[in-house]
């Protein structure tokens, strides 16, 4: 593996998850700068980032630029970098719904972009990623950004015109991964459980169901045939959630996502 100078320019929460699982690797040069003082003075002291005084001092160190700003901050952060920028420079956003072609027409002519939408599983190492890059972009451009953040998790890469239905399927799904678990802790907890044990059996549930159809071997709807027996308990269940249309309400859920995710855009 060669070694990797990254700049993180915004040290937040995501910044900060990407950071912790980057922090073991030795390939790995990490510095950042944030206009909060005690944000990067905390990650510098816990991950050993070096700290920048600015976003043109960051660039002298950094080959790798990760943009991580909330989306109405990219102009700003992009106008103080410009000057800075040269060909060797990897430009990589975590910002929602800010476009490669937005960010390259505010970079000098050819800037290399990578886009990218994570998600708050990667504060536990299991994020998923989806990437996809601007026009003037190389494959191993794509491979680097992978690298980075297979570090807290899974990659996919995807055209930008896919973006907001990834958006709307992985960096939205975490809510609704998480409102599932509630509804059926408490259906466990209406049928006579505690609260806590049935929030466990609901989480490691999912994260059982999730592994196995992450190992490929098998479809989702194979899974359910395996473990459902006629007249049993799980046929009873499914049964409820067809009569109440639940395939329906996630799918019509994922839309709206992503039809959001369009409107911001604009």
């Amino acid at each position: 593996m060669t070694r990797l100078s990254i700049g993180f320019i915004g040290t937040g929460r995501i910044a900060q998850a990407l950071i912790s699982g980057l922090s073991h690797d030795p390939q790995m040069v990490l510095s950042g700068y944030d206009k909060s003082a005690d944000s990067l003075r905390s990650v510098s002291l816990q991950f050993g980032v070096n700290a920048e005084e600015s976003v043109e001092s960051l660039a002298r160190d950094a080959e790798v630029i990760i943009i991580a700003v909330k989306p109405y901050q990219v102009a700003e952060v992009l106008a103080e970098l410009k000057p800075a920028l040269h060909a060797q420079h990897l430009i990589v956003s975590v910002a929602a719904g800010i476009s490669t072609g937005f960010i390259e027409s505010n970079c000098p002519d050819g800037a290399r972009v990578i886009r990218v939408m994570p998600n708050t599983p990667a504060f536990v190492g299991e994020g998923m990623t989806a990437l996809c890059k601007g026009s003037h972009a190389t494959g191993d451009d794509l491979l680097i950004a992978e690298r980075i953040f297979n570090a807290i998790g899974k990659t996919a890469i995807v055209d930008e015109s896919g973006m907001d239905a990834a958006t709307a399927v992985s960096g939205s799904g975490p809510a609704y991964m998480f409102r599932i678990i509630d509804a059926l802790a408490e259906g466990g907890e209406a049928c006579g459980l505690d609260r806590e044990t049935a929030q466990l059996l609901a989480a490691q549930t999912m994260l059982g169901a999730a592994k196995m159809v992450l190992s490929g071997r098998k479809s989702p709807e194979e899974l359910v045939r395996e473990v459902t027996t006629p007249g049993g308990t799980t046929e009873a269940g499914l049964k409820e959630m067809d009569r109440r249309d639940l395939r329906a309400a996630l799918v019509d859920t994922v839309k709206a996502a992503a039809a959001r995710s369009k409107e911001l855009m604009k």
